[in-house]
């Protein structure tokens, strides 16, 4: 009987370690997934924003290109 109560509270012991190690890892999860999607995201608008800048840039220089040419002839 008294191995019996031992190995039930070393398990109740061991149970109660075991959930506050998977909350810890449940956070630590949360907390990366956060980052990682914060990263990913700052990533994906930054090269949003480069292709736009790119483009406006290639417009900026497709029309002076293309207008000194209505200039000269005059």
């Amino acid at each position: 009987m008294k191995i019996v109560v031992k190995f039930l509270s070393s398990g109740v012991m061991l149970s109660l370690l075991l959930l506050t190690a998977c909350a810890e890892f449940k956070e630590a999860g949360r907390s990366i997934g956060n980052t990682t999607k914060n990263v990913t995201t700052d990533i994906g608008h930054g090269s949003r924003d480069t292709v736009h800048a790119i483009g406006r840039g290639t417009k900026r220089v497709f029309k002076s290109v293309t207008e000194e040419p209505a200039q000269s002839s005059q």
